[in-house]
């Protein structure tokens, strides 16, 4: 018999936490989260999205042992401004037991029909920047430190419970050798000069502080038209702002702005950090941040985790300017792969601005739905 529990306490949030290092202990593709970080993203009193959502977490047991888990979620930004009457559902994870899944859909959906909202989707987050989507191919590539992993099963038990494809992302890849500066070195030149544009460079965070805030009016700006996307609020640029643009190297940050020093376009790099999360374990003490800090100087591997361009200012050819940055920066840190981080299907501009790289899709992933009313 399969129960399901409410988290009520700090410890069985810890446990939500740390069930998916049972099921995953024996993967090299799976990437664990540092624990306490992954907490204190659910702490209402600390993360600003609970402003506009709310969140239960749920495991499930069987035999006192926890098999299973899934955070329910809403977000009124969403159902309110956007009236999409929809309940979310993430961090779902279990082991290969149709009992157990389905409990665990079944305590979302009685959530989802007790606000009276029209179907269920997942798995997603909270809000755009959170991980999103099932695996469905790739399985034999290293996850990163922004996408969840899952076992194969995990689809069979989907359509097992009668849940229909809702989106599909994919993930590409291409290494920095394919990247021939003589496709854009001549095009940055001429775009600059054309639109009255350059580009801004940063040596330390502190430098880049100041424009955070219209990076992320922007972010909205380029997004909105997009399917699902929910707008990042004020009191979330803050708490991103404190909370990750120090951790990523400073270089590895682009802006280009106009002639009145207004932003045209932005992207963010990471370095990969997927090895250093598997040796730490979850944990920063007393030896994961070393391991965080080393790949943050010397990683091979970088992932862009987010590009945006101004409306106006799109299909100009402006990636050719944040293009021949990277270049140079990429080219002294001696970086060898280039990894995208989750794209929409139907997202054919991102498609194109990349295709001169000859990118492969080694991963796709599905967000999956289900009606909630007859």
């Amino acid at each position: 018999m399969v129960t399901v529990k409410q988290v009520q306490s700090k410890a069985d949030l810890k446990a939500f936490v740390k069930f998916p290092f049972s099921i995953y202990k024996d993967s090299p593709y799976w990437v664990p989260p540092i624990i306490n970080d992954e907490m204190e993203s659910f702490n209402p009193e600390k993360n600003p999205v609970f402003k506009n959502a709310e969140a239960q977490f749920f495991l499930a047991y069987r035999e006192n042992k926890i098999v299973g888990r899934v955070a329910a979620i809403i977000n009124w930004l969403e159902v309110n401004e956007q009236q999409l009457r929809k309940m979310r559902f993430g961090w779902f994870d279990f082991v290969d037991d149709f009992e157990v899944s389905e409990a665990l859909l079944k305590k979302v959906a009685e959530i989802g029909q007790g606000h009276d909202l029209e179907y269920m989707e997942g798995p997603v987050g909270f809000s755009n920047l959170d991980k999103v989507g099932v695996l469905i191919d790739g399985f034999d590539h290293i996850g990163t430190m922004i996408t969840w992993y899952n076992h194969p099963y995990y689809l069979s038990h989907y359509e097992k419970h009668g849940f229909i494809k809702e989106k599909e992302y994919l993930e590409n890849k291409f290494l920095f050798a394919n990247a021939d500066p003589k496709m854009f070195q001549k095009a940055n030149m001429l775009i600059k000069r054309r639109y009255g544009l350059r580009e801004l460079n940063f040596d330390n965070s502190k430098e880049i502080m100041p424009w955070v805030d219209k990076m992320f009016d922007l972010f909205n700006n380029t997004y909105s038209s997009l399917a699902s996307f929910v707008k990042i609020t004020d009191v979330q640029k803050e708490y991103f702002k404190k909370k990750y643009i120090s951790f990523i190297n400073p270089e590895y940050i682009k802006f280009v702005v106009d002639a009145d020093n207004e932003l045209v376009a932005f992207a963010i790099v990471m370095p990969s950090f997927s090895k250093a999360l598997q040796k730490a374990k979850g944990k920063l003490f007393p030896t994961g941040v070393f391991h965080l800090l080393r790949a943050k100087k010397h990683s091979k591997d970088v992932i862009f985790y987010l590009i945006g361009i101004r409306p106006d200012f799109q299909n100009k050819g402006v990636t050719a300017v944040i293009f021949n940055e990277y270049y140079k920066t990429f080219k002294k840190r001696g970086v060898e792969n280039c990894i995208r981080t989750p794209e929409l299907e139907e997202n054919v501009a991102i498609r194109q601005m990349w295709k001169h790289f000859d990118p492969v899709t080694h991963k796709r992933r599905r967000t999956y739905r289900k009606a909630l009313r007859n």
